[in-house]
Parts: C-alpha cells; sequence; structure tokens
C-alpha cells in the first residue's frame, strides 16, 4: 500500500485508529472454544466489527507464534480476512544482519504478504536497508516507544551531539529511506514529547501504541502529532479486543472502536482534513 492509498483511508474512514490483534489464546471468550480455531474466529469477528473504523490492523507476532504452527496458521488466515483496503503491519520487531534481514523481509512481504513491519534499529543501516527493498511496503522503525524501560537507552544523551539516542535514531534513519517508505513507532505514553518528536520527522507517519489500556492520551498526540495528511496510526490492542471478555465481546469492540473513531474525526476536522 502506497503513501496516497493510506491516506485516502483515513479521510474516507474519518479515522486513524489501527487495531491491535494481540490475540491470547488464554483471553478468548469461553464460547469459542468449540471453534476449528479459536484465535482466528475471535479475529474474524472482530474485523467484521471494526473494518468500517479502523484502517490498519496490527498483528503482534508473539501471540501467534508461541501456538507453534496453529499459530501460525492462525496469523495467515487473519491477514488474509482483512479487507485488501487495509493496511496490515506485522509487530515483530526484527532487525539483524543484512542477509538476515533480507530473508525476514522476503518472510513477511513476500510468504505473508504484510504492508510494514516493525523494525528494531540498533544494527544500524545495514539491518534496516533490505526491509526498503520492496516497493509500497514499510518500515515501522522503534523510536521512542510506550514501555518504562524505554528511559534505559532511548534517553541517553550524546556527549558530541546533546541530542538524545532515540532522537538521532529518528534524524538518521531519515537519511536512509523517504517518508513514502518509512514510519516510526512514537508511544502515546510520550505524549508530552510528541510536538518535539514531529519536529524531528515532519513528514514521516507515526505509528502510535499505548492508547487505552496503557493510558496514552488520545487528545495531545492527536493535536500535537499531526501534520499535513494525518500522518498518525493511533493502535488500540487491548482496550477494544478485550473490551468485554463475554458472549457480547464483538457488540463492545465496536462501541469502543466506534467512540474512538468519533473522537478522531473531531480532531481530523480541526485540521481541516475531512
Amino acid at each position: 500500500m502506497n503513501r496516497q492509498q493510506l491516506t485516502d483511508q483515513i479521510i474516507k474512514k474519518k479515522s486513524y485508529l489501527c487495531v491491535g490483534l494481540d490475540t491470547d489464546v488464554n483471553k478468548l471468550p469461553a464460547h469459542l472454544a468449540s471453534s476449528d480455531d479459536p484465535v482466528f474466529e475471535f479475529n474474524r469477528q472482530l474485523i467484521d466489527a471494526t473494518q468500517h473504523v479502523a484502517v490498519a490492523y496490527k498483528l503482534n507476532t508473539a501471540f501467534y507464534e508461541a501456538n507453534g504452527t496453529k499459530g501460525w496458521d492462525s496469523l495467515k488466515k487473519t491477514l488474509e480476512y482483512i479487507p485488501k483496503e487495509c493496511f496490515t503491519i506485522a509487530d515483530a520487531k526484527r532487525g539483524d544482519i543484512g542477509n538476515t534481514s533480507a530473508l525476514y523481509a522476503k518472510a513477511f512481504f513476500e510468504q505473508l504478504n504484510f504492508d510494514a513491519i516493525t523494525v528494531a534499529p540498533y544494527m544500524g543501516e545495514d539491518s534496516v536497508k533490505p526491509f526498503l527493498q520492496f516497493k509500497n511496503r514499510w518500515v515501522i522503525l522503534l523510536a521512542h516507544t510506550s514501555n518504562p524501560g524505554s528511559a534505559d537507552f532511548q534517553l541517553i544523551e550524546s556527549k558530541v551531539t546533546d541530542r538524545r539516542l532515540y532522537e538521532e535514531v529518528m534524524l538518521k534513519a531519515q537519511t536512509w529511506a523517504s517518508p513514502d517508505q518509512l514510519m516510526f513507532v512514537v508511544g502515546a505514553t510520550q505524549a508530552e514529547k510528541i510536538k518535539h518528536i514531529r519536529q524531528l520527522a515532519p513528514d514521516n507517519f507515526f505509528l502510535v501504541p499505548g492508547i487505552g489500556a496503557q493510558g496514552g492520551d488520545l487528545d495531545t498526540i492527536s493535536a500535537m502529532g499531526m501534520n499535513t495528511d494525518c500522518g498518525l496510526l493511533v493502535n488500540s490492542s487491548r482496550a477494544i479486543i478485550y473490551a468485554s471478555t463475554g458472549k457480547d465481546f464483538v457488540m463492545a469492540a465496536a462501541k469502543e472502536a466506534g467512540r474512538l473513531q468519533q473522537l478522531m474525526e473531531k480532531h481530523l476536522r480541526v485540521k481541516g482534513l475531512v
């Protein structure tokens, strides 16, 4: 998917919502246990309930890999079920020496046909470049994440430039690819820094996890983080998919996704994008 197609979906749906299908087999509603593939059945019903407001779906591969070959089957079926107009993200956090990264890229872009993959930048340019060799596929590079341990390394200051490590990552990575191929992960719990982070990468899209269960502030992220074509994919996982653990989980998920979409539409209107 290219940037224009992604932007068109944001405008059409008046939303920049990414639904995280981080499906934990131990948290599925009990009535799905008799399904041939409970994980896929759960995901299928959630996709049906949210696709009218979701522009993207993010699958954290750990939740599928942990279930072995059955998990990979569930992941593949889920990916194939997602409507083609929706942006698909493999939240796999790959990144290794060049020839290994090339094989990871082939696996996720050719074998599984994801639009994007999250990549760890720690090993530098040669570990990221192989993912950038595929047309209309995206690298979403970890920048300033939402987890408590993010400060351990991401906030270390360079004695040479006085910049934080995450700032160096964002500035350097922009020399490797254009904003038509490169996004950054910016945690919603970093909302107080989002204006500064946007200045570091004015044209790139940000994938913003941490809304909902992690307490991220959607209003601040939206007001300070948007660029001229929105430039945000705000992810919500647990708050949507586990809005209820009962037979009404589909209705509860649709309600929470709809609530977020309405808030997003207000911010898009303020920016004159819809």
